[in-house]
C-alpha cells in the first residue's frame, strides 16, 4: 500500500510541474503574440497613412553612463596640494551615506575613515 501512495504522490508532483511549465510557456507565447500583433497593427497603420515605419529603439547614450561615473570619481579623489573645504561649505551626503541615528552612542568599536584599511 505504501508503494502505491508513493507512486501516486510522484505522479501528482510530476503532473503539477508539467502543468506549471506548460502554463509558463503559454504565457510567454501569449506575450510574444500580443507584441507581434501590436507591431503588425502599427506597421499596417503606417502603411495606410503613408508614414514611414519607425523602428522601436531604446534611446540610450553610452557616453552618458561613462560621464556620470567619471564625474562621480572626481568627487572622491583629491589632489595632494588641495586644502580641504570647511565643513559648512560641504554639501550634505545622500541619505544612504549618512550615519545612522544613535551611531555616536556605540562604544565597543573603533571608528575609522571610509576607504581606510
Amino acid at each position: 500500500m505504501n508503494d502505491v501512495l508513493t507512486g501516486l504522490a510522484r505522479f501528482v508532483v510530476r503532473l503539477l510541474l508539467l502543468v506549471v511549465g506548460l502554463l509558463f510557456f503559454l504565457s510567454l507565447l501569449a506575450a510574444a503574440l500580443v507584441l507581434a500583433l501590436v507591431w503588425g497593427v502599427r506597421a499596417v497603420w503606417a502603411r495606410i497613412t503613408g508614414r514611414p515605419i519607425s523602428p522601436w529603439t531604446v534611446r540610450i547614450d553610452p557616453r552618458a553612463g561613462w560621464s556620470s561615473v567619471y564625474r562621480s570619481g572626481a568627487r572622491w579623489s583629491r589632489t595632494e596640494g588641495a586644502s580641504p573645504t570647511p565643513p559648512e561649505a560641504r554639501p550634505q551626503p545622500p541619505v544612504h551615506l549618512r550615519p545612522l541615528p544613535g551611531a555616536d552612542e556605540v562604544t565597543d568599536v573603533q571608528p575609522r575613515e571610509p576607504g581606510g584599511s
